[in-house]
This record gives C-alpha cells, sequence and structure tokens, in this order.
C-alpha cells in the first residue's frame, strides 16, 4: 500500500471498522437491550457511510445509510433490537466487504434483497417513511424536541480533537445547519503563548439555537467526540430543575456556573496546572500502521544481517589475524552480536500479533453455522493474548475454518439428540492457544458425538487406503481421515460431506512446518491440536554434517542425541532399528538417503526427532552445534525434493538445508512397517 494511495488507505481502514461492527453486533445477538452495543454499531455505520462517501463510494455510502437508518430507529427507542434484525445486518456486512473491495458493479440484485430483508425485520410502526430524495428518515421524537423555541449550548473539546481529524469549525457549520445560531468563543482557557501547543484544541464554544430542533439533532453532530468532551445543553428560557435534568455529561465546573450565573467561559475553564501536567503526560497506547510487505522487507534485512554477524564471529575466532588484532576484533564481534541478537528479538515482536484477532473471525463463522444446522452452538476461546507470526495467523485462518463446518456438522449433535443423551442441549467448540517452547498449540475441541472408528475404518477399506483384517493403530487410523477425498458423512450437506478439505486442512499445516493430532472419544467429542512454530523467517536449528555437507535440523523437534557405536552399526545394517529404553525406534541414514557417495565417520551420531507422536532418528557424521537459521525459500527447481524445507547461509558463506521434519519421519514410519511386514 502506497502512502499516497488514499483508496487503498481507506480500504484498509474500512476493513478494521467493518470487523469492529461486526464484532458489537455479534456482542448485541446475545445482549439485545446493550444501549452501548446499539451505539456502538450506528457509530461504526455513520463513520463508514461518510468515509464512503468521502472517497467516492457512492453505493457503500447509499446502502450503508439504510442500515444506519434502521439501527437510528434502534438508538432513539422506536422499536426494540431484534435476533432477525442483527442476522440481516451481518448479511449486509458481506455486501458491505464487497462494495469496499470494488466498485459495486453487478452487486445491485443483491443489495436490493439484503434492503428488501431489511425493511421485512423492521416492525411495522418502525416503517422508515421516506424523504423527497428517495431516502429514509426518521420522524422527529416529539420528547426530545425543544417546546421553548432553542437550546443553549456550551462546549469544549478534548485537547487532542484536532490532532485526531476533528475539525471544530465543521461542528459549528453543522449546528447552523441546524437553525438560527449565535457562537461566541470561549478563550479563558488558553495557556501563555510560549505554552501554546498548536495541535492542541482549548477554545470553548457558547452557542444559542433557535428554533424547533431535537436533541437528538443537536448530539447526533458530537456522536464521536461525545464521550471525552465537556458538554452543557439545556432549552432555552427552561426552569433550574429543567436545567439540572437536561445537562448531559456537563463537567463540574460547568454545572456549578450553571446553577451560579457564573460567566460561561468559567464552564469551559481549563486549570492552567492540569493543562501543564497533560500535556507533559506521555502518550500511551500510540500506534502506528506498517505496511505487511516493509516489515517482510526489513526482516530480510535483519536475517542478513544476523548471517554477516556469524560470519564476523567466525572470522574473529579463527585465528586467520594476529594476537594483536584477534582481541579487539573478538571484543567487536561479540559487541555486534548482543545488538543483532537484539534487534532480532525487537523484529520478531513486530511480526507478531494475539491469535485473539485471528479467533475473532470465528464468532460470525459459528453464528451462521448455528441459523444454517439448526443447532445451538456456543464458542469459547483462551489464551486469546498468546502471540503468533502474523504471516502464520494467516495462513491458519482456512483450515480452522475446515476443522469448526466439521466440528458443528458432523460433531455436534441436534438439541434434542443432546438431551436424550444426557448433555446440555446447547453445543460446545472451544479454541485455545497456548506457548510450547519455539512452538504455538491451538486447539479445535468440541463435546460432539466424537470420531466413530468402525466407519472410519470401514471408508478407509473401501478406498483401499488399509486391507480387510490390517492392524493399525489407533493414530494412523485417526490420520486417515486427511487423506484426499475421505468423508464419512452419511449425506453431503451444503457445509460438507465431499471428503474435501480435511486433506488441504494436514497440507496447510505442513507446509507451516507444524503438525496436527486427533484425539477422540466417542459420545464426548473431538480435539484436533495443532502444532505451529511461532515465526516461519528464523528459527533455532541444530547444525549438522553428513558427508561434506551441513544441514540444519529445527531443534525444537530434537529430542535427544545418542552415539551410534561401530557395533551398533553393524548389527543394524539392514533393518536400521535401534533400541531406545525399550522402545524401538527407526532411523534413517543420511549418507545413504542423500546418496553422498562417500564412507561414513567412525564415529557416527543419531539425531533423535519427533513429530506428530512418532520418534525416528537421523544417523549424522557430527553435530556441530545450535545455530540461528535464516529460513530463505527454495528454488522453483528445488521446491520438488521432499527432504527439504528450505535453506540458509553459514557464516563461511556456504548453503545449508533445512531438513524437513515430518517428510523424515513419514520415511521413517513407512521403512518400519516394512520391516515389520517382512519381519
Amino acid at each position: 500500500m502506497s502512502e499516497t494511495d488514499p483508496i487503498a488507505a481507506f480500504r484498509v481502514e474500512a476493513g478494521d471498522l467493518l470487523d469492529q461492527i461486526e464484532q458489537a453486533l455479534l456482542d448485541l445477538s446475545n445482549q439485545l437491550d446493550d444501549r452501548g452495543l446499539i451505539d456502538a454499531v450506528f457509530r461504526g455505520l455513520h463513520t463508514l457511510k461518510g468515509s464512503g462517501a468521502m472517497f467516492g463510494f457512492d453505493a457503500l455510502a447509499t446502502f450503508t445509510h439504510h442500515c444506519e437508518t434502521a439501527f437510528d430507529r434502534v438508538r432513539k427507542g422506536l422499536f426494540p433490537a431484534t435476533a432477525e434484525l442483527v442476522h440481516v445486518i451481518l448479511s449486509a456486512m458481506d455486501h458491505m466487504r464487497a462494495l469496499v473491495d470494488g466498485d459495486g458493479a453487478g452487486l445491485e440484485a443483491t443489495g436490493d434483497a439484503i434492503l428488501a430483508r431489511l425493511h421485512a425485520a423492521l416492525p411495522e410502526s418502525g416503517a422508515m417513511p421516506a424523504t423527497a430524495a428517495g431516502e429514509t428518515a426518521p420522524p422527529t421524537p416529539a420528547a426530545a424536541t425543544s417546546t421553548t423555541g432553542g437550546w443553549h449550548l456550551r462546549f469544549l473539546l478534548p485537547a487532542s480533537a484536532m490532532a485526531n481529524g476533528t475539525n471544530p469549525l465543521s461542528l459549528l457549520d453543522e449546528l447552523r445547519a441546524l437553525g438560527e445560531c449565535r457562537v461566541v468563543a470561549l478563550c479563558d482557557a488558553l495557556p501563555a503563548l510560549p505554552d501554546l501547543v498548536p495541535t492542541e484544541c482549548l477554545i470553548g464554544w457558547d452557542v444559542t439555537l433557535l428554533g424547533e430542533i431535537s436533541r437528538d439533532a443537536i448530539e447526533d453532530v458530537f456522536i464521536f467526540v461525545m464521550d471525552d468532551m465537556d458538554m452543557e445543553l439545556t432549552p432555552l428560557a427552561a426552569t433550574p430543575a429543567e436545567t439540572d435534568a437536561a445537562t448531559t455529561a456537563a463537567a463540574p465546573g460547568a454545572v456549578a456556573a450553571a446553577a451560579t450565573g457564573t460567566p460561561a467561559s468559567v464552564a469551559v475553564q481549563v486549570p492552567a496546572q492540569a493543562d501543564a501536567a497533560a500535556r507533559q503526560a506521555p502518550r500511551a497506547g500510540e500506534s502506528v500502521r506498517v505496511p505487511a510487505e516493509r516489515l517482510d522487507v526489513l526482516m530480510d534485512r535483519v536475517g542478513e544481517l544476523v548471517i554477516v554477524q556469524s560470519r564476523l564471529s567466525q572470522l574473529a575466532n579463527s585465528g586467520l589475524i594476529g594476537a594483536s588484532g584477534e582481541v579487539a576484533l573478538r571484543s567487536i564481534s561479540e559487541e555486534i552480536e548482543r545488538l543483532v541478537s537484539e534487534m532480532r528479538d525487537t523484529m520478531m515482536v513486530l511480526r507478531m500479533v494475539p491469535v485473539a484477532n485471528l479467533f475473532g473471525r470465528f464468532r460470525r463463522l459459528i453464528h451462521d453455522l448455528a441459523r444454517d444446522t439448526g443447532k445451538a452452538i456456543e464458542l469459547l476461546t483462551d489464551g486469546e493474548s498468546t502471540e503468533v507470526d502474523k504471516t502464520v495467523t494467516e495462513q491458519l485462518a482456512d483450515p480452522i475454518v475446515h476443522l469448526i463446518r466439521n466440528a458443528c456438522d458432523h460433531g455436534l449433535e441436534t438439541p434434542e439428540e443432546r438431551l436424550a443423551a444426557g448433555k446440555p442441549a446447547t453445543g460446545r467448540v472451544m479454541l485455545t492457544a497456548a506457548h510450547a517452547g519455539g512452538e504455538v498449540l491451538i486447539t479445535i475441541t468440541d463435546d460432539g458425538r466424537g470420531i466413530n472408528r468402525e466407519r472410519v475404518r470401514a471408508k478407509a477399506e473401501a478406498n483401499g487406503l488399509i486391507q480387510p483384517g490390517q492392524s493399525v493403530t489407533d493414530h494412523e487410523l485417526l490420520q486417515m481421515i486427511f487423506h484426499p477425498g475421505f468423508s464419512t458423512a452419511a449425506q453431503v450437506t451444503n457445509l460438507s460431506g465431499r471428503g474435501v478439505g480435511m486433506d488441504v486442512v494436514k497440507r496447510t499445516i505442513e507446509g507451516l512446518r507444524g503438525t496436527i493430532d486427533i484425539a477422540s472419544q466417542e459420545g464426548q467429542g473431538s480435539t484436533f491440536t495443532l502444532r505451529i512454530p511461532l515465526t516461519l523467517a528464523i528459527i533455532e536449528g541444530l547444525l549438522v554434517r553428513v558427508a561434506n555437507g551441513c544441514y540444519v535440523i529445527p531443534l525444537a523437534a530434537v529430542e535427544e542425541c545418542i552415539e551410534l557405536s561401530a557395533d551398533e552399526d553393524l548389527r543394524t545394517r539392514g533393518r536400521s532399528m535401534i533400541r531406545l529404553r525399550d522402545a524401538l525406534v527407526p532411523f534413517l541414514r543420511l549418507h545413504d538417503l542423500f546418496e553422498t557417495g562417500a564412507q561414513p565417520d567412525q564415529h557416527q551420531k543419531i539425531v533423535v526427532i519427533s513429530a506428530a507422536g512418532e520418534r525416528v532418528g537421523l544417523v549424522v557424521d557430527q553435530i556441530i552445534g545450535s545455530h540461528q537459521t535464516v529460513i530463505k525459500s527454495m528454488s522453483g527447481v528445488h521446491r520438488a525434493v521432499n527432504s527439504f524445507s528450505g535453506a540458509t547461509i553459514l557464516g563461511d558463506g556456504s548453503v545449508a538445508l533445512i531438513l524437513d521434519i515430518m517428510q523424515l519421519v513419514a520415511t521413517g514410519q513407512q521403512r518400519e512397517a516394512r520391516l515389520r511386514a517382512v519381519g
């Protein structure tokens, strides 16, 4: 996104605003009488309409106006919020997203259908009369109209109003548009010139409005600053009792001024000490939107810096420089290493986002699935503050959607079935996230009927995945559901049942160098556990040597390293199995797997790795040590080589390939299965 592209900036901001409105609507669906949520939805729609019109999205502004009008009627108490109204507005949100992303061409029929549903969802008493322009306008409630011919208004905007984009003169113009208006500036709170901050708004206004004007019309002018401003609004010629009842969000000083007849300027006066303290107070919680591609570029630069630092460290410890310069060089190398380490950690934090951003997307999914399936479904979340690389969260969205849809369609029973089974009528889907070393664990759990092993086995045999009567472990049986085209659904629905999706889920997770595990108990529910690396950019690796080449094993997958004696090497030739604490572990000789053509070292090592609950040993010549691994993607020519997931550059400038743990474990398990079959 270019800084000079206002349309792209609007689309980003509109996307955030639509997300906020959607979350408020989902909250409102559970608390239909919550005035704060109703106001939040109205303000969001009002902002979206105004911004859309400002940037030329006329179709968006016109469509959003109808939704805003409906919520304006709810906000004013003309009719209550209903579940159907919330559902229609949620459908309208999808249409608004399409209008934001495009120019509205070809979407007119969809918009008209949604508006028809919107009008049908409104009570007859709340029907929206058309204006001369063909739009809808709410009638003015009689109780909110001044019967004394006008209003007296005194207000002081928050000091940060102008810095946040609010133009006080525009607000005054809106007040003038309501009727005859007299405005007096209140300058008592202005500090001395040396203390003046140009971006702060310290002028108050005393306004007299004449005419039959509603309170709501005046408050709508200040709708986006109402919570932070000081304002006193009283009907003209009101009695003292009426004045007290009509005061809205007035500061104590303003109320006192109204009661005692002090000059209007006192009502908005800010003490000089408080004003100075406000200017000197640190601003907390500020953030800057940075395009993701710029973070990616910065991440690449940090990665290159890590590589250069590694080369410098290697040179400093090589002994190639004279003794006089070696100490100084080593000191510089250690200082640069510290700075690089801090910069790397800072860069990693910049890329991290809480999974709450990811989990929040699924509330709407659960809401729609509940309506589509006719089931009562509740979404629970835990660990929303767990942080993951932004790239990881973006790629996790689709797999989790598939898992949730399957859980709701296949896993959860109908309310009648649940009650008959002694369960609550409302089914539960729970999303949790937690850190585990260099990984994040995301679990999707439902309390439904669980996975029927007999049906899975029957389908696997029918598809030729296993032979009738073949012995398989429970883990292997459950993993069958990830094969392409595999489905145990009795019938195909518009949600699932075609066997498309679960294989994509597994491929996506493995593409993130992660794993997926299943635990299920019939009648109790199922749990899918996703193990995902925290970041896809830099990982801790174990550097090993095989013949003349160096390879990196992700350290998170390493369980232990053991010696492979010459006797054990000879004894296991042909079977490649080693006993490790009363358990047989298959191992792969990387010399043979990579066809090095060289003789192995006399004292070889076995690096035991694990993935998806399975263990495999990798036989290497030498374990060099831990290594900060900057991951580089494989070229198009080499991507088909299954044993490697990427590459990195070592301190001496040579390239080391990063081993694909999932692929190696699968290869080891296949060899073990063949050996067991022969044995």
